[in-house]
């Protein structure tokens, strides 16, 4: 598979996933989302999706780079 795709489907499925977590996090502690307007609560939910969404992103980036470094090192 090429690296830039591998890269590509990496971040992606990271970026989503964590989202889902940031969005099931707000939901858990009572935020929602999709409250009318931009209440406290809205806005707290976009936060937690963004942040989950950002550290999910990272998360798959780092276990990208070490899954290559250990097989460069097996090589």
């Amino acid at each position: 598979m090429s690296p830039l795709l591998l890269e590509g489907l990496t971040d992606a499925a990271g970026f989503v996933l964590g989202g889902l977590v940031g969005f099931g996090v707000a939901r858990l502690l009572g935020f929602d989302l999709f409250e009318p307007g931009y209440g406290n609560g809205s806005m707290f939910a976009i936060l937690a999706v963004g942040l989950g969404a950002g550290g999910g992103r990272a998360l798959a980036r780092r276990w990208r780079l070490r899954r290559q470094a250990e097989r460069q090192s097996k090589s």
